[in-house]
C-alpha cells in the first residue's frame, strides 16, 4: 500500500482519564496501514504528553491552530480525513461539537470534517446520563455523527457504571467497519433503530460439572452486532457462553441456557425494530438434572439421557410480533440438504428472513469465515460468498433496512 492508498485517520483525544487508552487506539491504527495524525486538547496532554502521540504516529500532534500556520491546519486537517476518531469524547467536547464551537484544533477539524465522525464517550454515569449530555448526543447522531455507547464497567476511583471507553481493539472495529463502507458510511441508515442480536451457543446442564452444548463461539452474531453498531443502531447483543470480547457501542446481555436466553430476548425485543437471531440454541435439554456428578458405575453401562425439547425461540418471536413492522432473522445451520431444508424451516418458523448455511466440526463454527443463502418470505434467495463473517453481517443488515422502509 502505497502512502497515497493509506487511509487518512484524525483521532482527536480529549481531556478525560481514559486518553491513555487512545494509544492502544493508535497502535493498532498505524500498524494496520492507517495514516495517523493525532489532534489532542490542551487538557488531554495532562495525562498523555505531545512526545508519546507524535512517536506512535510518527506525525506531530498538535493542539493550536497557530502552528504552522501557512498550512492552514484547523481546515485542512478536517478537510483531508478520511474518518475523525475521538476516543475518548468526554461530555465537555461532546457539548462543544453538538453546539458548533471551535476554540482549539480538534473542534475546528470537527467543523471543518467531511468524512464519516465517531465519538467514543468516556465519562462518569452521572454525566453520561445528565440530560445536556444526552441532548448533545443526539444533536449530533441527529447529524449523522456515530456517537457510540459507552462500556459498562470501572470508573476512576471506586466508582462502577456506565461511562467506561470500550475497549481499543473494539473502537479500532468500529472505525475498520466505517471504512470499509466508505461513502455509504455517511448514511447510518439503522441510526435511531434498535435492533436486537444473540449470539453464541447454549449450554443445557445435565450435572453440576457437564452440559450438553454446541461449537458456536459467537463470532457472527458478534459481527453482526459490530456492523449494526457502525450504521448507527442502539444495539442489544445476547451473548450466550461467548469468550469475545464485548463489541463497542453494544449492550451486552449474558445468558446460559436456552431458557436465560429466550428470557433476555424476549425482554430486549419489547421495542426492537430488528431481532436476528444468529445463536445456536439448543433444541433440547436433559429431563433430568442430576443434583451430583453422575458416576461411571463399574461394569456397567449409563442409563439412557432422556431430553426434552426447549422452547422454539424464533418460531414464538416471528408468531408474536412485539410491534408491527417487527423484521424477524433466523439462522439455520445444516449438515445435508441445505437450501432443502432450509426453506422448510424458514415456512415453519415464520421469519422475514432465514440465513442458511452450511455448518460441521470445521465449518462455520469457530472460523472468521463464512458462506450463506439468505432466503426471504417472499421468495428471494440472496447468496453471500465464501468471505468474512463481516460481510455476511453486511448483507444481513442491508435485506433488513430494505424492509424496514
Amino acid at each position: 500500500m502505497t502512502t497515497a492508498d493509506r487511509p487518512r485517520v484524525v483521532l482527536g483525544v480529549s481531556g478525560g482519564i481514559a486518553a491513555y487508552k487512545a494509544c492502544e487506539l493508535l497502535r493498532r491504527l498505524t500498524e494496520s496501514g492507517h495514516e495517523v495524525r493525532v489532534v489532542p486538547t490542551a487538557s488531554a496532554l495532562h495525562f498523555v504528553g505531545e512526545a508519546t502521540w507524535s512517536a506512535l504516529s510518527g506525525r506531530p500532534a498538535t493542539t493550536e491552530v497557530w502552528e504552522s500556520v501557512h498550512e492552514v491546519p484547523h481546515v485542512r486537517i478536517g478537510q483531508s480525513a478520511d474518518l475523525v476518531v475521538v476516543a475518548p469524547a468526554t461530555a465537555d467536547l461532546l457539548a462543544k461539537a453538538a453546539h458548533g464551537l471551535a476554540d482549539d484544533l480538534l473542534t475546528n477539524t470537527l467543523l471543518t470534517a467531511r468524512c464519516p465522525v465517531v465519538f467514543a464517550p468516556a465519562m462518569h454515569t452521572e454525566m453520561w446520563e445528565h440530560p445536556a449530555t444526552r441532548e448533545n448526543v443526539a444533536t449530533l447522531r441527529r447529524r449523522g455523527a456515530l456517537v457510540i455507547e459507552p462500556a459498562v464497567g470501572r470508573l476512576t476511583g471506586v466508582d462502577t457504571g456506565k461511562g467506561r471507553l470500550p475497549d481499543p481493539g473494539q473502537i479500532f472495529e468500529v472505525c475498520r467497519r466505517v471504512l470499509e463502507r466508505g461513502e455509504r458510511a455517511g448514511e447510518q441508515d439503522l441510526a435511531g433503530r434498535h435492533v436486537v442480536i444473540s449470539a453464541g451457543g447454549t449450554r443445557e446442564p445435565l450435572d453440576p460439572v457437564r452440559f450438553l452444548g454446541n461449537r458456536s463461539t459467537g463470532r457472527q452474531g458478534y459481527a453482526l452486532a459490530r456492523a449494526a453498531v457502525a450504521r448507527g443502531a442502539r444495539v442489544t447483543l445476547v451473548s450466550a457462553n461467548s469468550e469475545l470480547p464485548d463489541p463497542a457501542g453494544a449492550d451486552v446481555v449474558r445468558a446460559g441456557t436456552a431458557a436465560q436466553l429466550r428470557e433476555a430476548v424476549l425482554k430486549a425485543a419489547a421495542d426492537a425494530d430488528a431481532v436476528v437471531m444468529a445463536a445456536a440454541v439448543a433444541d433440547f435439554r436433559p429431563a433430568r438434572y442430576a443434583q451430583g456428578k453422575i458416576k461411571k458405575r463399574e461394569g456397567a453401562e449409563p442409563e439412557p439421557l432422556a431430553l426434552v425439547r426447549n422452547p422454539d425461540i424464533l418460531a414464538e418471536i416471528s408468531a408474536d410480533r412485539a410491534r408491527p413492522g417487527q423484521i424477524v432473522v433466523g439462522f439455520a445451520a445444516e449438515t445435508d440438504d441445505v437450501l432443502a431444508n432450509g426453506r422448510a424451516k424458514l415456512v415453519r418458523k415464520g421469519c422475514d428472513l432465514l440465513v442458511v448455511n452450511e455448518v460441521g466440526e470445521h465449518k462455520t463454527f469457530g472460523s472468521e469465515t463464512n458462506e450463506a443463502v439468505v432466503l426471504a418470505a417472499d421468495g428471494t434467495e440472496t447468496p453471500v460468498p465464501h468471505g468474512p463473517k463481516d460481510a455476511l453481517a453486511d448483507t444481513v443488515w442491508d435485506l433488513v433496512t430494505a424492509r424496514l422502509g
